[in-house]
């Protein structure tokens, strides 16, 4: 087992290489926090990781289940190709009305549809609207007992060589996989299904990948 310090200064390390932000992105945690909102989001190494993944698809349709203060759907909206769109769902209208916000200061808001409401409620309209297999990329980091449900909708939502990205597959601060975190059951499930292919790295708290065939 690693040494729980040197898995900090690893961590500390990936932050330090391959974490720089622009001034927006570097304060933006510093703003939410000033407006009440939980100062939660992806660390910027996982934030360009994000953009790396959604810019080798064909970028043109992404999907995020928990938008919270907009960090990671800034990353992913500059990812996306020149016509791209971005639709990400939040179920606090104060979080939603924020990010939007900072998407504009941000300069894509015109890439981005912040669609309000609990995730397992929006999606059945979305796939009805859009179709099976209409998805470029889709970045799940939402209720994570819900993970599994989510994969059942987006799964089917995604293009072959479109990808599914999901935050805390290994767990965050409430608890860890082998600690009732929930996303234990998703990761088996994506890891076993025949129409992916997925890995998870160890960048902040687990980030899974996984490409339809």
């Amino acid at each position: 087992m690693m040494n729980p310090d040197r898995w900090a200064h690893t961590q500390a390390y990936s932050q330090e290489v391959f974490g720089r932000e622009d001034e927006h992105l570097a304060s933006l945690m510093d703003r939410a926090g000033a407006a009440g909102l939980p100062r939660i989001a992806v660390s910027a190494d996982v934030g360009r990781l994000l953009k790396i993944l959604v810019s080798l698809t064909d970028g043109m349709r992404a999907l995020e289940l928990g938008t919270l203060a907009g960090y990671s759907a800034i990353w992913i909206a500059r990812g996306l190709a020149p016509e791209g769109t971005l639709t990400t769902i939040e179920y606090d209208a104060r979080h939603a009305a924020f990010a939007r916000t900072e998407l504009e200061a941000a300069g894509v808001a015109d890439r981005v549809d912040v669609v309000e409401g609990p995730a397992l409620r929006v999606l059945p309209g979305l796939r009805e609207s859009w179709g099976d297999g209409t998805v470029d990329f889709a970045f799940i980091d939402a209720v994570k007992s819900e993970y599994v449900a989510y994969l059942d909708m987006v799964g089917p939502m995604i293009k072959p060589g479109g990808l599914i990205v999901a935050d805390n597959v290994y767990g965050t601060g409430a608890g860890w996989i082998d600690e009732g975190h929930g996303t234990d059951a998703f990761n088996r499930k994506i890891a076993s299904d025949p129409a992916f292919e997925a890995v998870a790295v160890p960048l902040r708290e687990g980030v899974l990948i996984a490409r339809r065939s």
